[in-house]
């Protein structure tokens, strides 16, 4: 009996991990999320200042692996190789957030302009984990908002097998109602911008690379933001920004869907970037 017991533990085949998520003291308190299609990053405090922004730095990357914590430990080792993140090893970080949204933040848009937090996420948790499925929040510190005081609880839930992740926003503030823009960086001044598109709940953008400070770029990124209910979607900040506005009640989840892809991978055009984005 303890024989057959053995043997059918040996048989069973232990499930294959494909997400992941951590806070990353050791490379500028970042905060990495991963699965097995789409890797990325948030600024934390030691970052604050360059930049202070709650934009998502998307890495892009190839199907399969997962790469972020190879990356860190590279790039952390001792006479590592100068801007090793920016350069391909079966992806790399060529994507300029600066101060915007980057690949899929949201923040509070009044008197149509974006109000940026006062500092980086400080804080996170994890709140549940499985080899396919990973959540966690990060917390922003009370900040003043144009006339508003807003505070963020951002929980994110990455899926294996997805490009796109969802973002429960518990927004808090001392108003009767606040319009949250949850949006993409369009890069105008990079000219990266080969194709972009619109529909009642989402908007997406097919383009080049915006940062090629270290070495040419010859694939594009699809980048995606998806707002069920949303109020309009709309370019703002002078046409930086595409986004999907929605107005709330201080403590009402704001529920909404980021994604983005790499052309070296599976999605491989625009037009099966806007469909996917258009079905999700």
């Amino acid at each position: 009996m303890l024989a057959l017991s053995l043997l059918a533990a040996c048989g069973q085949k232990k499930e294959e991990v494909k997400v992941m998520a951590r806070e990353v003291p050791e490379r500028a308190d970042d905060f990495v999320f991963e699965n097995n299609l789409i890797a990325g990053r948030f600024y934390g405090k030691a970052l604050e200042g360059n930049p202070t922004s709650p934009g998502i730095d998307i890495w892009v990357k190839l199907p399969g692996e997962l790469v972020a914590n190879k990356w860190y430990a590279e790039a952390t080792k001792e006479g590592a190789e100068h801007n090793y993140y920016h350069k391909d090893h079966g992806g790399k970080d060529c994507y300029k957030v600066a101060v915007s949204l980057g690949g899929g933040a949201s923040m509070p848009y009044i008197d149509e302009k974006i109000c940026y937090p006062a500092t980086n996420y400080r804080s996170s948790e994890i709140l549940s984990e499985s080899p396919s499925e990973i959540s966690f929040v990060l917390h922003y510190p009370e900040w003043q908002a144009g006339e508003v005081k807003v505070a963020l609880d951002k929980k994110v839930t990455v899926f294996a097998d997805n490009y796109f992740c969802k973002v429960e926003d518990t927004w808090t503030f001392d108003a009767d109602s606040l319009t949250i823009a949850a949006g993409i960086f369009r890069h105008p001044k990079a000219n990266t911008i080969e194709a972009e598109a619109f529909g009642e709940d989402y908007y997406a953008i097919w383009e080049h690379a915006s940062d090629q400070s270290v070495e040419p770029e010859d694939g594009m990124i699809g980048v995606a933001v998806i707002m069920p209910g949303a109020d309009c979607v709309t370019l703002i900040d002078g046409g930086r920004h595409g986004a999907c506005l929605k107005k709330i009640a201080s403590g009402e989840p704001l529920e909404y869907w980021f994604g983005s892809c790499w052309s070296k991978g599976e999605i491989i055009g625009a037009s099966m970037w806007f469909e996917l984005a258009a079905n999700l």
